[in-house]
């Protein structure tokens, strides 16, 4: 039978660790047979951090479970002192391109900067061959997404995004409910976040406030390849991701998380097409230029392949939520986070399988898939010569990330953009085209 109600679980309880049975399960001492060079299964890695104010903290935390923690990395000297306390032993930096060059030690790196910096620092470890996971969006652009997966492909190290729900049951089951046929043919898929403007500030104006920098942050680091700007507590710490030069709004920061398992499940490539209606249609182009808008609604259509017929996928933020299914009668379904993907004979609320009738008929999918230990030790096992992880940048991440944010540019110029996956530009638009790879501030580049 399907559970009596959908799986919901937060972003952080995700991040089980996985037992002795998990990690047998999930990879065995055939798959884990190394290549010259590469650490033993039962040695400890060297790992560092770029980013520790935030998900960066907790991220690093779970590697340092199983893992030698040598370096610490952040622009916020408060936030690098106070987690290096916690590791005796790791080096302290300001600069990652300083750490990554001087001490040769560091196998893995885990990123968890602001979006806008997350390339350039994948990027340079991933050319000095060093596995990296990296927070999501995998990157700050749909060029940067690109190249970070070809980057990952020359490089042939362990990577992975931060999306942990991608290793949870329930993504499995979303997956295998599919492939047996449970819900017939997709045709739509919504997704949703009620992410609030006090817990991402947008739809404002760039400050004209201009106080001095804290002594304790370098903000020309900070800044990274972004524009340069006069420093403002309304962009560090946490509050940078509704600012366009920095975050990618609430669909930047939700969408891996909600729509990775949609994708794995169709095996979705490029859109043919996607187009945005916001808050922002209203708003003066102070605010449009600077800052994602409140709310908004994103449509992308997926041409049909093989047997799968054409796909809609709408994404709703800032409380706009899709319509409730008439097979749902009143029922409310539509609150927090989630996602729904609706089928010819039923749809998945997360991995919970409706309407109740269909439930009751189909019953458990068949288990087609290998369970995961856990997202991170997934990365860990990666590191030492296991399976590639579930959200690794050439296999999923890269691409999910890059169609992603094709959404923001459709949101900034307010147009329906038609897609080449070919030439991986669009067709009618040069304005959106300028948005796919905006340019670096001098003394930056990939």
């Amino acid at each position: 039978m399907a559970p009596s109600h959908p799986t919901r679980v937060s972003r952080r309880s995700f991040l089980a660790t996985g037992s002795g049975a998990a990690v047998a399960m999930y990879v065995s001492a055939k798959t884990l047979g190394l290549e010259p060079g590469q650490p033993s299964a039962n040695n400890r890695l060297h790992v560092a951090a770029v980013g520790v104010g935030g998900m960066g903290r907790h991220d690093i935390a779970q590697a340092a479970k199983t893992e030698n923690v040598v370096a610490i990395c952040d622009v916020d000297r408060r936030f690098a002192e106070q987690v290096a306390a916690q590791y005796p032993g790791a080096k302290i930096y300001v600069d990652f391109r300083k750490m990554l060059e001087e001490q040769q030690d560091i196998d893995a790196v885990m990123v968890a900067t602001p979006d806008h910096n997350h390339a350039v620092v994948t990027a340079m470890a991933l050319k000095l061959g060093k596995h990296v996971f990296c927070q999501k969006p995998l990157t700050h652009s749909v060029g940067e997404a690109v190249a970070i997966k070809e980057l990952a492909a020359q490089a042939k190290t362990a990577t992975q995004m931060g999306n942990q729900g991608q290793a949870s049951e329930g993504a499995r089951r979303i997956c295998e409910y599919i492939w047996s046929g449970a819900i017939g043919k997709v045709r739509e898929i919504h997704s949703w976040s009620n992410r609030r403007p006090d817990i991402s500030p947008r739809g404002i104006p760039r400050p004209k406030e201009t106080p001095p920098v804290p002594d304790y942050l370098n903000w020309d680091l900070w800044l990274g390849p972004a524009p340069e700007r006069p420093y403002h507590p309304c962009y560090h710490p946490f509050v940078w991701r509704g600012w366009w030069d920095f975050g990618t709004g609430v669909l930047g920061d939700i969408g891996c998380h909600n729509l990775s398992a949609a994708f794995k499940a169709l095996k979705l490539k490029w859109p043919v097409s996607v187009e945005a209606c916001s808050t922002h249609w209203s708003a003066p182009p102070e605010i449009t230029r600077e800052t994602a808008p409140i709310a908004s609604i994103v449509t992308y259509v997926f041409p049909p392949e093989g047997d799968r017929p054409e796909i809609v996928l709408r994404w709703y933020d800032g409380g706009m939520m899709p319509p409730i299914p008439k097979a749902l009668g009143d029922r409310n379904i539509f609150d927090g986070d989630g996602t729904l993907i609706v089928g010819d004979e039923g749809m998945l609320w997360g991995d919970r399988l409706l309407p109740e009738s269909r439930a009751k008929e189909v019953g458990d999918p068949p288990k087609m898939l290998p369970r995961s230990p856990g997202h991170y030790e997934e990365w860990i096992l990666a590191c030492k010569g296991g399976p590639a992880p579930g959200s690794n940048f050439v296999d999923h991440a890269a691409h999910l990330a890059a169609v992603v944010l094709m959404g923001n540019i459709a949101i900034r110029t307010q147009k329906k953009l038609f897609w080449d996956a070919e030439k991986l530009r669009f067709t009618n638009s040069e304005e959106a085209n300028a948005l796919l790879n905006p340019p670096y501030r001098k003394g930056w580049s990939l």
